[in-house]
């Protein structure tokens, strides 16, 4: 009988980010070797209880409402115990020290003996998430203290890890990115298809982003940046989120109407050919645990443009691998761009673009970040904590 493991995440499939994509990714690879329950939040009221999604059996707690993510951290810990009186988990796995975070340290209480491995994946300012939790304080650092194991997807927060007093294993082991979904090759067809329907014209040229729409990611900048570069350069927004509606108004009221598209959502799967068709990725961040959407452009060996914040600084090494601009500084993003589209620097460009591609292909593949967590699986399932 293979060895079952509990996880517990605030969300999941069908409702994406970063984290629950590594789950997936981890689970798929390592179905063969541990069988895996997961205790998540329902949020959505049209998602079942109980469902078996890829390698995980997935157990919804609430109604589909706002109070869902509290109950998961108060009512988490004692639902997880129930199905460990018949299934016997041999660890716990914590995606963030979040709501499921609560649950999870709640369950560690009660049963010691059980190794408890932390992934910590957050990609907000964390002196906000910190402020956050200030009224629960003591229960909060008990997410990190009662770990066994700390997985970390960047030095940054390998650094915040230790600031709230974990003195067990911290390894770093990014996210990352499945290498076979931006190494397609496509016609010329399929991308003139892309081309006409968001109305590139010959001549010009586009900054590409992928990202939730949110105040962290910086979008605000990357528009108003627009204002210092030639007409010719046109900005692709893929993403959704809840700055939505006041970035389309900045547009507007700076007349660039004419030069943001904006795309909405677009699965990563299908990102290869927007990827393919742009000249640079920009992502002026203000805050980032790691940043996938940084890696996935540079996979396809587009010129990357990210801040110098949180985990950005493990992969984005100005003349190396990527570049990086001020926060908060639309005129550093424009004078970054127009060096990036100068035909002069053509072959500097192509250099970092290059060198970026081959350190993701090295560094960030999902096959190597696997191996990596089997590693730590196979430490704590077959030596369980005191």
């Amino acid at each position: 009988m293979k060895p079952r493991i509990l996880i517990y995440s605030t969300a999941y499939y069908p409702l994406v980010g970063g984290a629950e994509i590594a789950i997936k990714e981890i689970t798929d690879r390592l179905g063969d070797q541990y069988d895996f329950d997961l205790i998540t939040a329902k949020i959505n009221k049209g998602l079942p209880k109980v469902e078996k999604i890829g390698q995980v059996t997935v157990y919804r707690l609430g109604w589909g409402t706002f109070l869902d993510k509290p109950w998961l951290a108060f009512q988490g810990g004692k639902f997880g115990l129930r199905l460990h009186q018949k299934n016997s988990y041999k660890m716990i796995w914590s995606m963030m020290a979040s709501y499921g975070g609560f649950a999870a340290s709640a369950f560690k209480a009660k049963q010691p003996t059980v190794p408890y491995l932390l992934t910590l994946q957050e990609g907000d300012e964390l002196s906000e998430v910190e402020s956050k939790v200030r009224l629960v304080k003591k229960q909060f650092k008990n997410i990190f203290l009662r770990a066994n194991y700390v997985q970390v997807i960047s030095n940054y927060l390998a650094d915040w890890a230790k600031r709230m007093g974990v003195v067990v294993p911290i390894k770093v082991v990014p996210n990352g990115v499945d290498l076979n979904n931006f190494e397609l090759q496509m016609t010329s067809e399929e991308l003139g298809t892309i081309d006409k329907r968001l109305n590139k014209k010959e001549g010009d040229r586009v900054i590409i982003t992928t990202s939730r729409l949110v105040k962290k990611n910086g979008l605000s900048d990357l528009i108003q940046s627009l204002v210092f570069m030639s007409d010719e350069v046109k900005l692709w927004i893929l993403g959704v989120g809840p700055e939505e509606k006041s970035l389309k108004k900045l547009v507007v009221g700076l007349g660039l109407t004419s030069r943001v598209v904006w795309l909405g959502f677009i699965d990563n799967t299908q990102l290869l050919p927007y990827l393919k068709e742009a000249d640079v990725f920009v992502r002026p961040s203000l805050s980032e645990g790691l940043g996938n959407s940084f890696l996935e452009a540079m996979a396809v060996g587009l010129p990357t443009v990210g801040t110098a914040v949180g985990g950005i600084v493990d992969f984005l090494k100005p003349n190396e691998t990527g570049w990086l601009v001020k926060v908060r500084d639309p005129k550093s993003i424009a004078e970054t761009v127009n060096f990036i589209l100068d035909p002069v620097n053509k072959e500097e460009v192509e250099r970092i673009a290059r060198q970026g591609k081959e350190h993701v292909q090295a560094r960030y593949d999902w096959k190597i970040v696997d191996r990596e967590m089997e590693k730590i699986f196979e430490k704590l399932v077959h030596s369980p904590s005191q």
